[in-house]
């Protein structure tokens, strides 16, 4: 892995990749260094997430079901397969989900008037106003932790981010 002096400090993530190849030296342990490192941050971001999404009494994931219908467009209404597969949940997973935010107040389930055994999840007028508040809060955040590159340097890390993305994603299918 190529570094650049002065760019960063040294962290865990290179103690751990340097241990590796001092106890395996033919291992290669270089794509540590960047799985490592997007773990950490996603699980810190996350962490940080989940503290700002507490002050509205939602965890993260049910900020990501309310931000799911809020981006859906009028009327914030999908199915529960449809918010699963978004989600890349299991349908128990999206269940329990489902069943706290409805009695917050948040969604309401309805009949899927196209479908007799369907369902229809709609965000309510207080969920709306809720997640657009959690949605701005959240961005902040991210805004906050980003500051500590330059714009050009934000710019070219996502598109690095989603060429790797798009690759995983591609090699898995």
């Amino acid at each position: 892995m190529r570094h650049n002096p002065g760019v960063a400090q040294r962290d865990d993530v290179d103690g751990i990749v340097e241990q590796w190849r001092r106890e395996r030296p033919g291992m290669r342990p270089e794509p540590m260094a960047v799985f490592g490192r997007i773990y950490r941050i996603a699980r810190l971001v996350g962490d940080e997430q989940e503290r700002t999404y507490a002050r509205w009494s939602i965890s993260r994931g049910e900020f990501d079901v309310l931000a799911t219908l809020r981006r859906s467009g009028e009327p914030y209404t999908l199915a529960p397969k449809q918010l699963a597969a978004s989600m890349m949940l299991t349908s128990g997973g999206m269940t329990g989900r489902l069943d706290r935010l409805e009695r917050a107040g948040l969604v309401r389930r309805s009949p899927d008037p196209a479908d007799r055994r369907g369902l229809q999840i709609t965000l309510t007028p207080t969920g709306r106003q809720l997640v657009e508040e959690a949605a701005e809060a959240g961005l902040a955040v991210q805004r906050r932790l980003l500051d500590a590159l330059p714009p050009e340097d934000q710019d070219r890390l996502a598109d690095l981010l989603r060429t790797l993305l798009g690759a995983i994603t591609e090699r898995g299918r």
